[in-house]
């Protein structure tokens, strides 16, 4: 089959695309707004860009709290979403006021940055310190702004709990990083870890 995204006719039940760039890292942004309230949130529009220097992204649609936070504080944080918090990380994304404290909500634990003036979440196995390089609003082929906003952030500083570290580096079996697939399907990257060599190295 074969469709053009401007009449995105498919057929099929559900929209496929967000299923064919799959899976997608969950970056769960924790962040705080001028006023003081705390903001948890996971977003499957999330990604590393750049490892010098270290630069993730993630992408609002719309102007949702993250963003409004991020823009008053100029950082964030970003936890990992291992499969031992997948319920947790699903009761963070429930759509509720901005001044409730999605931290509580989950029953977790809003551990402050020692770089940052954002909260991650203390049960991670790693987070992330960031501080926002730049906000932009993608636009289509036609010039005409999206309806989403991307958050670019540098990476200064990094959180790792130790009991998922070994042989000198982070056992991905251990961490069960869960992402996003398509339509409500989730993977946990943990239960099938296999190596492989690029062509040519060692």
């Amino acid at each position: 089959m074969f469709y053009a995204t401007d009449t995105n006719a498919h057929g099929l039940a559900h929209d496929p695309f967000k299923a064919i760039v799959a899976p997608r890292p969950i970056g769960w942004i924790g962040s705080k707004g001028r006023d003081g309230s705390l903001n948890l949130s996971p977003y499957s529009f999330f990604n590393a860009i750049s490892d010098h220097p270290k630069l993730v992204m993630f992408s609002s649609s719309g102007q949702k709290d993250s963003l409004r936070n991020v823009q008053e504080s100029g950082v964030f944080t970003a936890s990992l979403v291992s499969r031992n918090l997948v319920d947790q990380m699903n009761a963070s994304s429930a759509a509720v006021p901005y001044e409730v404290n999605e931290f509580e909500v989950a029953g977790l634990t809003a551990t402050f940055g020692q770089l940052v003036d954002a909260p991650y979440v203390g049960e991670a196995f790693a987070a992330l310190e960031c501080r926002v390089t730049q906000i932009i609003r993608p636009i289509d082929v036609a010039g005409v702004e999206t309806d989403s906003w991307v958050v670019f952030g540098q990476v200064v500083g990094i959180h790792i709990d130790e009991t998922v570290v070994a042989n000198g580096r982070i056992d991905m079996a251990l961490a069960r990083p869960v992402a996003r697939m398509g339509y409500r399907d989730y993977c946990d990257g943990g239960t099938d870890v296999f190596e492989l060599s690029r062509p040519g190295s060692r």
